[in-house]
């Protein structure tokens, strides 16, 4: 698989979690009705897939944490992604039209219940964003390739730090379109995302 330049990889993945923070912010001024409200029997409300993605973050942001702090790995100039990793982050990432075209089943302790604080879960997501933030900005200093993270629905399995930073920042954008969709199937207005230019695409 191609290699990437560490640098060049960590600044695209910040730039793309700094839209999906302010993103969230703008939620944050939404009708908490809004948020908690499912476009559809069935389907998640926005704070539902808030709370998913804060269910991710609660596992992987404190393991990144851990190996960042612990390991002193010389800085690689280059990452290379691995198989499994490569997959599994090609999997989330919404097509270049900015549409979800594979659709997939939540795992059980990733799945939202309905009962949630809107307020609270997008506070956290703040929070956690703000912390991926900081954890890609000290990513270059170290090598992407030797670290390995266990994978949250099967920690027997190991992907490279490179290829989870990856896969939470796609799992991002890709929810972020779902929201998006729901705004739209409610019929809430968020020409300001576009005007902003905080649309994901």
């Amino acid at each position: 698989m191609k290699k990437i330049k560490s640098k060049e990889l960590t600044e695209q993945l910040q730039e793309e979690s700094r839209k999906i923070l302010l993103t969230t912010h703008y939620l944050l001024q939404e009708d908490p009705g809004i948020l908690l409200q499912q476009p559809a029997p069935g389907k998640w409300s926005i704070a539902q897939v808030i709370e998913h993605l804060n269910t991710y973050g609660r596992y992987y942001l404190p393991l990144i944490t851990k190996e960042l702090n612990n390991k002193n790995y010389p800085p690689a100039v280059y990452f290379s992604p691995g198989m499994l990793g490569n997959y599994f982050a090609n999997s989330m990432q919404p097509n270049k039209q900015g549409k979800i075209t594979n659709k997939m089943k939540a795992f059980k302790n990733h799945r939202p219940s309905p009962a949630i604080d809107s307020k609270q879960a997008l506070d956290e997501f703040i929070e956690q964003e703000k912390q991926l933030l900081e954890l890609l900005e000290k990513a270059p200093h170290t090598d992407l390739n030797a670290i390995r993270i266990p994978v949250s629905i099967a920690p027997f399995i190991k992907l490279k730090l490179g290829d989870v930073f990856r896969f939470l920042v796609a799992h991002h954008q890709r929810h972020f379109v779902q929201i998006q969709n729901t705004l739209q199937a409610l019929n809430v207005p968020f020409d300001q995302l576009n005007k902003a230019g905080l649309a994901i695409s």
